[in-house]
Formats: structure tokens, sequence, C-alpha cells
């Protein structure tokens, strides 16, 4: 059963620097297509996207979840 495409996105802002952090969530902030303070990104809204939010919550803020 695979499921259909939807068409949900989720807004993300980086509200935290990734200096003095582990090298790891700065390359998952990149993942994110976020890389300066207060940049906004908008991607898909899938498991993979929202558990690598999950990693790097305390550096970023979910602004908009359609």
């Amino acid at each position: 059963m695979s499921k259909a495409p939807s068409n949900a996105t989720v807004t993300v802002e980086q509200i935290g620097s990734p200096s003095r952090r582990v090298h790891t969530q700065r390359e998952t902030l990149i993942g994110l297509g976020l890389n300066k303070m207060n940049r906004r990104s908008t991607l898909e809204d899938t498991p993979a996207v929202r558990g690598m939010i999950r990693a790097v919550r305390h550096l970023v803020r979910v602004v908009d979840g359609q």
C-alpha cells in the first residue's frame, strides 16, 4: 500500500546559533535548508523532516505547518 503524495508543508525558522554545538546539529540545520539566524525554510512534511526538526528543536521554531 503506497501513500498518495500529500501537499503538506512545514515552515521552520532558525532561532538559535549552531556555534559551540555538536557538529551533527549544524549538519542537520543545513539539511533543513537553514544556515543563518532568522532564516526560514519551507519543507515537505514527512517523518524524516519531523525527525530532523526534533533533533534540533532547541535551535528552530516551527512557524507554519499546513
